[in-house]
């Protein structure tokens, strides 16, 4: 609890459309010789490039809609940008208005180049689950690449030990706290989760996002409810979700797969037209943790 009250506070609460914002650092094993940061885009379109000092920014609801269930945002970006305007700030309003706490995760980037020789792996479709043995469906594994990724699993690990200390501070049971990632973000939630420590890292429910497993399937024992939602003709990340769900099943742990017919690559927090089903993903989320007892009815 000391470690964490004396982390560095970086932002001011300010109000942001109701949302209460704050920014924190996290400790890490990784050395800083210089801070890399920076924004590209605006809106929705916002992405964060080049973090190498891991932090979280936190979203509040209002005192009055507050139903203590908290989600761990891991944006997408290939571990090379993270997508923040849509994976973060606007799923976090969303969130919010639903009394959900929500906490944006910076995680460590890979800001290297691609080895020289090195050639992209050929793409599968949804029924190729086979070609992801223990469903690692990472396409590229190089040390480097894997290094980042081991550096922002302990980023996410910190994180959820993080907001279970600030619990009772901002609202939130300690025992409903779980990871919501997109893409790459879902590979650095799931393998937070599977290498969890102890029950202070372990999550309480994970929902990846057209996010796959970037390193071999172990599952946690306990494992926690686990989500997986995809869209059927995205290259590689489809067989890799299924292959995902599957090892949780074999596991005996709980898991839920829902696998839109629509669309190839991924997609975002959407308004509801009735043009495609993938467009009820967000709502989906929401009635899961309802049914997990994660939220009230």
């Amino acid at each position: 609890m000391r470690k964490f009250q004396s982390l560095l506070i970086a932002g001011l609460l300010c109000c942001l459309s109701g949302q209460a914002q704050q920014l924190f650092y996290l400790p890490t094993s990784a050395p800083v010789a210089e801070d890399t940061e920076r924004v590209v885009g605006e809106g929705n379109d916002k992405n964060i490039v080049g973090v190498v000092r891991p932090a979280v920014e936190v979203y509040l609801p209002a005192e009055e809609k507050r139903n203590g269930c908290a989600v761990i945002l891991c944006p997408g970006g290939a571990l090379r940008a993270l997508s923040w305007g849509n994976d973060v700030e606007k799923m976090a309003a969303f969130l919010n208005e639903r009394g959900i706490a929500a906490i944006g995760l910076k995680y460590h980037l890979n800001s290297l180049p691609m080895p020289k020789g090195m050639k992209m792996p050929p793409t599968v479709d949804v029924t190729r689950i086979d070609y992801f043995p223990q469903a690692d469906a990472n396409p590229l594994h190089f040390p480097e690449g894997d290094s980042i990724m081991l550096l922002a699993v302990e980023d996410a690990r910190t994180a959820m030990r993080f907001v279970r200390a600030h619990a009772e501070e901002w609202g939130i049971d300690a025992n409903k706290v779980g990871f919501l990632g997109f893409s790459a973000g879902g590979g650095v939630a799931i393998a937070a989760t599977i290498l969890a420590e102890n029950e202070k890292e372990r999550p309480d429910f994970l929902c990846t996002n057209y996010g796959p497993s970037l390193m071999p399937v172990s599952v946690p024992s306990p494992a926690p409810p686990l989500l997986v939602m995809t869209r059927a003709d995205h290259p590689n990340v489809a067989a890799g979700s299924l292959a995902l769900f599957l090892e949780w099943k074999k596991a005996g742990g709980n898991a839920e797969l829902h696998v839109y017919g629509d669309g190839r690559g991924p997609y975002v927090l959407m308004e509801e037209t009735g043009e495609t089903t993938t467009e009820s993903w967000s709502r989906q989320f929401v009635l899961w943790l309802q049914a997990k007892g994660f939220i009230g009815k």
